[in-house]
């Protein structure tokens, strides 16, 4: 294995988050004309529709209704009179729902504006949407209104690429009644279906269009009803009614509606911080995926809209940890699935081997037929560690000893990896470096061909060990033996998992130390064991992880803060003294929310409560910008560059671990940690921030309620406790 010294370039096939990759958003520079800046998207657990202001589907497209990775509607046009609609206002309702509020266009029989329409839409498992029409005219008008449905099948992956025609393999099953039209395709055993059911019937079918022949008096109302339903395989899906701008109720017993209601209740003097949690809770519940490990329910989030609804380790990972104050449900959901895909042999193309834990997984054509690898995918070399760290945080938040226990050879069998297939070497680092003719060139958090780079811009060669990879082993081996001496009562494996990470902390501190510049840690080692010494984000993440000796914290911290690397909106993931600054590159000068929350409790740790509390404000003032919406990146401008943050271009928008940072960064602001059985608050509030009360917080197996206000806090166990 140390014969491989490529570079991790441009041209390395990197599924997933390339840059160059479009990434809608609801508003998004890569959207082509038919859609356009003011797109809508809507979502719900792994499913979202896409489409322009009039709520239209044109075909061409990267809009169009998304389940399960592939696309079951690419077309999906209301026309009146044959021509489209004029657009009065549409939005989101919620996150599950939008409404669209149109007109008609000048007829040749009829003037602009006088009939009024008006599309509400829900997603969930399919499509619902209701159409309505109301006359404003004074003499009765016939109209015809058709509505133009059409598929690909396209797997996710071909969306935001050119992919093969799959028409002439699409068979049509229209109800000559017009009250339903219906599409299947086959490739040998992948199979997918679509059937929209239409009430009332239209009055005719042409080719694969709905036509009905509305006549209206003046003040009168038309109404139909438009279910999408969707077949994957075996798996019929069945479209969700309900009122819209109502949450979905699946009963008591599901864990979504648990973790919704279950959530602490918030009050904040600064409304914003109210505004922002609220936010964040009904984007997470929007993204949660709903599985059934061996006969047990369990949920967990995907990654983000639109193009990740899916589990991604790493993220599924960070945003459990981020959201622990609001319930373990998905941090225990997020363990046992991932568990339940841990690799256990090897295979290349993969990237899998014995004991890691996967990185991405797919359910499209293209993964089911062994075209792409992602049914799992396995190129993480961080999420095996931050498994391990989520398990100890679980069971530190909820003292579940059982499910700890059950978990015991993933955890034993997750540290094998670490120490054996993970270290490439033999030299006490793990690094990465892909096998697969699809796989990721850079197997961190910063996976874009360029997140990884010497000061001088040019690119290190493989294999690399990236420097919070490290921390975090250090931590899960540390937190790991504090299991050991607790529920798993092997004192033995406790000893050596502490003397592990002793050596890590002594040996890591010598090899990624650079002195210059102040001292900072290079951002990893490469092939050659060359430090790559650009100045990053990463280092807040050493600071999470607690491998830094005390007296470097300090600089570190300088570091972080400094004008170079705070833009006063957050901290980059550059320096902007580095050759590749870039304040719109992917992973080279732009601020992400959720590196900047595992910043904020890093700098916490260590006492820099005041700098924790810097980033926690500047990241809450930027979601103030957003509708109180974090997306997955913001440009690293300076914020003396405009009044308000510069978005990314094609950030994700929700997405998770995004989502799930102001949830960590009021943990942090609050000191909230659990000990032993009982739930701790060292606040360091700022004076502008005032009171906040935390009401039935989970911890322990029992709901306290916290109660903030500068440095003093009083926590108390609930009546119902």
């Amino acid at each position: 294995m140390t014969s491989i010294r490529r570079r991790a370039t441009p041209a390395d096939p990197l599924p997933g988050r390339e840059p160059s990759t479009p990434v809608p958003s609801g508003v998004c520079r890569d959207l082509p004309p038919e859609l356009g800046p003011d797109a809508i998207g809507v979502l719900e657990g792994r499913t979202f529709m896409f489409s322009d202001p009039a709520g239209n589907v044109p075909r061409g497209s990267i809009g169009g209704l998304v389940h399960d990775d592939t696309r079951f509607l690419d077309q999906w046009e209301l026309t009146l009179g044959d021509t489209a609609p004029l657009v009065l206002s549409s939005g989101t309702v919620d996150a599950y729902s939008a409404a669209f509020f149109l007109a008609n266009a000048g007829l040749p029989d009829l003037p602009a504006n006088r009939v009024g329409i008006r599309r509400q839409r829900v997603v969930g498992n399919g499509l619902y949407e209701r159409i309505e029409l109301r006359y404003f005219g004074i003499e009765p008008v016939s109209l015809r209104l058709r509505l133009t449905v059409g598929t690909d099948f396209a797997d996710l992956f071909e969306i935001k690429e050119s992919g093969r025609d799959r028409g002439p393999d699409i068979v049509r099953t229209h109800a000559r009644d017009g009250s339903a039209l219906a599409f299947s395709y086959r490739n040998g055993h992948y199979r997918a279906s679509v059937r929209v059911e239409a009430d009332p019937p239209a009055d005719l079918v042409e080719e694969d269009s709905l036509v009905w022949e509305v006549r209206l008096r003046r003040g009168q109302r038309w109404r139909c009803e438009l279910q999408v339903h969707l077949r994957c395989g075996e798996e019929d899906y069945q479209p969700v009614r309900r009122g819209f701008g109502e949450t979905f109720d699946h009963g008591p017993e599901d864990p979504s509606t648990r973790w919704a209601a279950g959530k602490p209740h918030l009050h904040a003097d600064m409304e914003m911080i109210g505004n922002v949690y609220r936010k964040s809770a009904l984007d997470l519940v929007s993204m949660r995926i709903e599985k059934n490990i061996r006969g047990e329910p369990v949920v967990l989030t995907a990654a983000g809209l639109p193009w990740f609804l899916t589990v991604f380790g790493r993220d599924t990972l960070l945003t459990a940890y981020q959201t622990m104050v609001c319930g373990p449900d998905v941090a225990r959901g997020a363990l046992i699935v991932l568990a339940a895909h841990q690799a256990t042999s090897f295979d290349d193309f993969t990237d899998q081997e014995p004991g890691k834990i996967l990185h991405e997984y797919r359910t499209g054509e293209l993964t089911q037929l062994g075209l792409k690898p992602y049914r799992p995918y396995y190129g993480g070399a961080d999420t095996t560690a931050l498994w391990l760290i989520l398990l100890s945080e679980y069971w530190r938040w909820s003292r579940d000893d059982d499910l700890v226990c059950r978990l015991r050879p993933n955890a034993d069998a997750a540290l094998g990896w670490i120490d054996h297939h993970g270290d490439l070497d033999g030299d006490g680092y793990v690094e990465y470096a892909t096998r697969s003719p699809q796989g990721l060139g850079n197997q961190c958090w910063r996976d874009s061909p360029d997140g990884v780079q010497h000061a001088d811009g040019t690119l290190p060669v493989l294999p690399i060990a990236t420097c919070e990879t490290q921390g975090y082993t250090y931590d899960a081996k540390l937190r790991m033996a504090e299991l050991a001496e607790g529920p798993w009562r092997d004192p033995d494996l406790a000893r050596r998992l502490r003397t592990e990470a002793a050596r890590l902390r002594e040996q890591f501190n010598r090899d990624y130390w650079i002195p210059d510049r102040g001292g900072y840690y290079a951002v990893g080692l490469d092939g050659d064991k060359r430090r790559i010494d650009s100045m990053t984000s990463n280092m807040g993440h050493l600071l999470w992880s607690g491998i830094v000796p005390e007296d470097r914290a300090g600089r570190v911290a300088a570091h972080l803060m400094s004008e170079e690397m705070f833009s006063g909106w957050g901290v980059r993931t550059l320096s902007t003294a580095e050759t590749g600054y870039n304040p719109i590159g992917y992973h080279t000068g732009t601020v992400w929310p959720h590196d900047n929350s595992i910043i904020a409790a890093g700098l916490a740790r260590y006492g820099h409560r005041q700098e924790a509390n810097r980033i926690a404000k500047a990241m809450l003032q930027a979601a103030a910008h957003s509708d109180y919406r974090l997306p997955e990146a913001l440009s690293g401008y300076d914020r003396s560059f405009g009044p308000r943050p510069v978005p990314y271009p094609t950030a994700c928008n929700p997405q998770a671990w995004a989502s799930g940072a102001p949830l960590l960064l009021l943990r942090t602001m609050l000191g909230l940690h659990p000990q032993g059985e009982r739930l701790v608050a060292e606040p360091h509030l700022p004076e502008e921030v005032g009171r906040i009360q935390l009401r039935r917080v989970l911890a322990g197996g029992r709901r306290w309620d916290v109660e903030a206000f500068g440095s003093h806090a009083t926590v108390t166990p609930t009546d119902d406790s």
